[in-house]
This record gives structure tokens, C-alpha cells and sequence, in this order.
């Protein structure tokens, strides 16, 4: 269980965050939504005990800026901004576990299936690594870690369309009495994903409700869009998602995730003016 009450942040004497009261169970899957700025990161460096604030926060019972080394074993983070690390990405892996007392074999694994080639990278610096390659291996550490809380800050940013059915994927196998925090500026890209919705707004909660979502997080939608013409711009768009082009007609098939479907539909949304035709049906598990 994790209380918050009465949670005040200011910096330069500017409130970030403002009287925040948040109750979350065991098993819960919040989204933390709300624009750039709303104070969604600087709550989640709250629940690591990063910063000094006003108020209680308690992580069963204790208070994770007193008691950091216990909080934090019993946490896998994935940050925004991935930190400037200069060790290797195996010297990190190996800290990660031995820290949490976890396997960093299976770190490595699911950075693998996240689709990091880690042999390649095994002894680069981690500063030196992509946006994409630090979200991997951020990812593949955060769940492999032997821990019930998984706060991730905008964790699919720089993940590829395939990338994040595997994400998906794996969030799916995660321990389901684990509590979930996943923030972004967008209720789209994490509605799926969730049991209740928390939206900040110039850091207060001005929404607090519970969802459902009967699509799976393991599920596959299969997608046929016809094109009034061919568009360079449609087609790279798509090209990004997967999809395959049907011989020199503008028509072009593929699968979307199922939690990932408003994403996708948002971004087919911009080429509304030159669909034909859209069809988007259940497959493998939807």
C-alpha cells in the first residue's frame, strides 16, 4: 500500500505540486497523465525519496526518503531521461542485480527480446548508447529486478512499433499483485495498460477514476488500409509501423498491438483525408 497526503513541492518558490492525496493498493495499474509540466515526474521522484517535500509519503509504512535502501530494492524505475552513466552496459546490468538481488541473466534477456542487441553493447558505455538501446535495456533491468512496484516515467518513448508488442507482452507476464505507475502526457499511449486513471493538472489531481479495458495486453489486431493514392508520407508512416505494401496499389496490410490501437489510430488520424478504407479486426488473442 502506498499513502500519500497532503504532497507540496516547490521549486524557485514555483509549486510543481500542490496539497496531492493518493491512496494505491496492491495490484493497482495507475496512469499518470497530464501535460509537460504537470508535476507527473516530480511525483514519481517523491515515491523514489529523490526529493524533500511536504506532507507523508509511506510505502508500507515507510518513508522511502528515510529509508531509500529498502524502498528502492522493492522498486523497478525506468526514468524519462535515462541518466548520463559512463560504466558499461555489463558493469550496469551487474550492479542493477546485485543491488535487488535479481538475475542479470534475465535482464539481459528481456533487453534482448526488447530487441537490444546486447553482445554488441555489452562493453560500450551506457551515455553512448541510442535513445532507443538505453529504453531497452532500462526496460529489461526495471522488470527484471526481483521487486513489487514498477514506476515507469513515459517508458515507450523511444520504443519501435515491434518493440512495444513485446513491452506489451511483458507487462502482461508481470506479477499482477505488483502496483503499476506509468506516466505520460497522453492517456493513449497507456490506457490499456491500466485499472485507474490519474490525471495532474499544474500539480493537482483533477481526475481519479477506475477503467476497464477488455482488450489484452498480449493481443494482436490485424489492419487493412486503402489509400486514395499513393503518398510517400502515408506509406513511410506505415512502413514505421510494420505494415507491407500490397504490390504498386495503395493498399497496405499489417498488425497493431492491441494496447497500442488509439496510439495507432491517432497517427492514421493525420492522413484522414486520403482513406478509402480502414479495417481493423481482432486476431490472435484480441
Amino acid at each position: 500500500m502506498i499513502e500519500l497526503k497532503d504532497i507540496s513541492k516547490t521549486f524557485r518558490r514555483r509549486p510543481v505540486l500542490d496539497g496531492i492525496s493518493l491512496s494505491i493498493a496492491d495490484g493497482s495499474r495507475i496512469a499518470l497523465v497530464g501535460s509537460n509540466g504537470a508535476g507527473k515526474t516530480t511525483l514519481i521522484r517523491c515515491l523514489l525519496g529523490e526529493y524533500v517535500c511536504q506532507g507523508s509519503v509511506q510505502i508500507d509504512g515507510l518513508d522511502p526518503r528515510r529509508n531509500r535502501q529498502q524502498v528502492l530494492k522493492r522498486v523497478g524505475f525506468v526514468p524519462q531521461l535515462p541518466p548520463p552513466l559512463q560504466m558499461s552496459v555489463n558493469e550496469l546490468v551487474l550492479f542493477a542485480a546485485h543491488v535487488s538481488d535479481s538475475d542479470p541473466k534475465l535482464m539481459e534477456d528481456l533487453a534482448i527480446s526488447l530487441g537490444l542487441e546486447f553482445e554488441a553493447v555489452r562493453h560500450q558505455p551506457f551515455v553512448k548508447l541510442s535513445g532507443g538501446q538505453k529504453q531497452k535495456l532500462l526496460i529489461g533491468i526495471a522488470l527484471g529486478r526481483n521487486c513489487d512496484m514498477l514506476f515507469m516515467d513515459e517508458p515507450a518513448a523511444n520504443l519501435d512499433p515491434e518493440s512495444r508488442q513485446v513491452f506489451f507482452k511483458l507487462l502482461a507476464e508481470h506479477n499482477h499483485k505488483s502496483v503499476m505507475l506509468m506516466s505520460s502526457h497522453r492517456l493513449d499511449e497507456v490506457a490499456a495498460f491500466v485499472n485507474r486513471v490519474v490525471e495532474l493538472d499544474q500539480g493537482r489531481v483533477t481526475l481519479d477514476d477506475h477503467v476497464v479495458d477488455t482488450v489484452e495486453l498480449t493481443s494482436l489486431l490485424t489492419c487493412t488500409i486503402e489509400a486514395s493514392r499513393n503518398e510517400e508520407a502515408l506509406a513511410k508512416a506505415l512502413t514505421e509501423w510494420g505494415f507491407e505494401k500490397e504490390g504498386e496499389a495503395p493498399r497496405w496490410q499489417g498488425t497493431v498491438a492491441g494496447p497500442d490501437r488509439l496510439r495507432f489510430l491517432s497517427m492514421v488520424s493525420r492522413y484522414a483525408g486520403l482513406l478509402v478504407s480502414l479495417d481493423l479486426q481482432g486476431g490472435n488473442g484480441a
